[in-house]
């Protein structure tokens, strides 16, 4: 499937509802076997990475769905009206709704952390569902985000949201301006791994660079502290930054992606 060509979701109920786009590549065999690509805060589903992943996708005979939250890319919404909830419940309709079979959940930064809080949500809510899920691949996962982002804040910034309601953080990538506003922060502290950890029942890779300056490095090995480590492995990345978009970091990721995507097979445990 072309990057240009977005079907649409409905996503939510009445005044909640919402459309999203995306992008699902159907898989050539009959296995079901599939991708999942979780965009990180601000990012879009044709991004470096995951237009990569869904063409070695396309390659491997696997399904392969992208697709972007409200707020981002060509989904309906305004960025600053979104909320780690509001994606969470986004990414469950389109997981449930759109892909059959085991998939692999491959999530970037704050795609990393939704990827971690839907296994969690349907582990305990839709288990036949939670089953499907095979492993995660998870690129310097922002989990716990919004904590991240306060505890990285300016007391000038932390003021400005307080009375503002709005932040405007600068991006080093020159996308943005992001928005971070206080019923973001308040909202995400319903979200929280670190006050509930949970055991994932199957494999979690985690590909992270050490010259991360957004998500540091040391924030994967506290999530390594959170989960069990007979299913976490992380793979660093000495002198990759946060996006690891170039071709090595690529290459890196499909050959986890391959490696988890064999063992499909056998299922979680």
């Amino acid at each position: 499937m072309a990057d240009d060509g977005p079907q649409f979701l409905d996503v939510g109920t009445g005044e909640t509802r919402r459309r999203i786009a995306y992008l699902l590549d159907p898989p050539a065999r009959d296995e079901e076997k599939g991708l999942v690509w979780l965009s990180g805060f601000n990012s879009e589903m044709v991004g470096i990475k995951a237009s990569a992943l869904a063409a070695w996708g396309r390659g491997a005979g696997l399904g392969c769905l992208r697709f972007d939250y409200s707020g981002h890319g060509r989904s309906e919404g305004r960025l600053e009206d979104g909320s780690i909830g509001r994606w969470l419940e986004e990414t469950r309709w389109a997981f449930c709704r759109l892909t059959r079979g085991p998939q692999v959940l491959v999530g970037s930064s704050m795609g990393g952390y939704l990827a971690l809080l839907l296994l969690k949500a349907l582990l305990a809510e839709e288990p036949a569902q939670a089953r499907r899920i095979g492993a995660l691949v998870l690129i310097a996962p922002a989990w716990d985000m919004t904590e991240l982002i306060w505890q990285r804040l300016s007391a000038a910034a932390r003021s400005e949201i307080a009375s503002a309601g709005i932040h405007h953080r600068p991006s080093r990538y020159g996308d943005g301006p992001y928005p971070i506003t206080r019923a973001l922060i308040e909202e995400g502290r319903r979200h929280l791994i670190a006050d509930a950890p949970f055991g994932p029942g199957r494999p979690v890779a985690i590909l992270h660079g050490l010259r991360d300056e957004d998500v540091p490095w040391e924030h994967t090995l506290k999530l390594l502290g959170q989960l069990p480590r007979r299913w976490t492995h992380a793979y660093p990345v000495a002198d990759g930054d946060h996006r690891l978009s170039r071709p090595q970091d690529i290459a890196r990721l499909l050959e986890i992606v391959g490696e988890l995507v064999r063992g499909l097979k056998r299922g979680p445990t």
